[in-house]
């Protein structure tokens, strides 16, 4: 495979955040390719490494495989674009400045409403421990109660609340939230409970009795899972670099 285009960093960012812009814009087209899309909506952000009281965010508008890293907007917490010439999604600013604020050590935040996410949102049960990518998560998924988050600062600090120190969200009756100190994290957070939640319906749709491990094997997998949030794991990065290949064999003018 040919090496990636090289990149002309803006005079107005540093390499740095050229470089996190052109990361979340392959996450936007990641989206993409996965079928995790929802028309103009849902958002994902990203804290500015020059200043942690920014951050950048999609163009309200867009669809995500317009989405590259030149034209990602940049947003302070008060709601002001700092640089890029379009708006943004008042409730994508509420999820995410929420987020932000609430937890200093992390980065970057995904928020889908795909069918599966938002279909197990929607069960009393919640996320069920059905597989290993279920399991692996348990201990690091909370759930938040369906709110409004436009520009209520009463559920914006509940969403933070509630958050606490998880790494996955379901938002009751809404969609999936993920958080990570890099893109890499948030994204492969976002991937596993997708897929957990994918298997998830298609099992219990089948109406068939259903199996599930072993408790003393599920609590075993949900430690494991828990105690790599305070790692640095190579197979995140690994998974991460090989989308980074799929999205520039497919288009890479997310870089652009």
């Amino acid at each position: 495979m040919n090496n990636p285009t090289p990149h002309l960093v803006s005079p107005n960012c540093s390499e740095a955040e050229w470089e996190l812009r052109v990361q979340l814009a392959a996450c936007y087209r990641a989206f993409v390719h996965y079928g995790w899309t929802d028309s103009i909506f849902t958002h994902l952000s990203a804290r500015v490494p020059d200043n942690p009281q920014h951050y950048l965010i999609n163009p309200y508008g867009l669809l995500f495989h317009e989405i590259c890293a030149s034209n990602l907007i940049k947003v302070d917490f008060d709601g002001n674009v700092v640089a890029g010439d379009h708006s943004y999604n008042e409730a994508g600013h509420a999820i995410h400045t929420a987020m932000l604020k609430a937890r200093p050590d992390i980065n970057v935040a995904l928020h889908s409403h795909t069918r599966a996410g938002m279909a197990v949102s929607c069960m009393e049960c919640g996320l069920l421990p059905l597989t290993q990518q279920a399991n692996e998560i348990r201990d690091m998924v909370c759930y938040h109660d369906y709110g409004i988050a436009r520009t209520d600062s009463e559920e914006c600090q509940r969403l933070g609340a509630d958050m606490a120190d998880s790494w996955i969200m379901i938002m009751r009756n809404h969609g999936l939230l993920t958080v990570g100190r890099s893109v890499a994290e948030a994204f492969y957070y976002l991937y596993t409970v997708e897929s957990a939640c994918k298997v998830q319906v298609d099992v219990m749709a089948s109406g068939r009795d259903i199996s599930t491990p072993a408790p003393e094997i599920v609590d075993e997998l949900a430690r494991d899972g828990k105690a790599r949030t305070t790692e640095t794991r190579e197979h995140v990065d690994l998974a991460w670099n090989a989308v980074i290949r799929l999205l520039d064999e497919k288009d890479p003018s997310f870089r652009n």
